[in-house]
């Protein structure tokens, strides 16, 4: 499972991004998969392992699974 730092996080917008550990495009994260993992919110800089999860409709890539380490 990736892990990688939440580059930000817009509680009232209800999205963000997190940094991956190893390299590569930022991730894009959607509120609803941060309340499915119990968490109430992210900060910036706090460290998260996911998993990727790529939209077949969109194509586009985000984070699912999340859990703080």
């Amino acid at each position: 499972m990736p892990t990688g730092t939440v580059k930000w996080f817009n509680s009232t917008k209800g999205y963000g991004f997190i940094q991956p550990e190893n390299g590569g495009p930022d991730v894009f994260v959607h509120i609803s998969a941060v309340e499915r993992a119990g968490l109430g919110t992210l900060n910036d800089g706090q460290k998260v392992s996911y998993e990727e999860q790529r939209d077949p409709k969109r194509g586009k890539t985000s984070a699912e699974n999340l859990k703080a380490v």
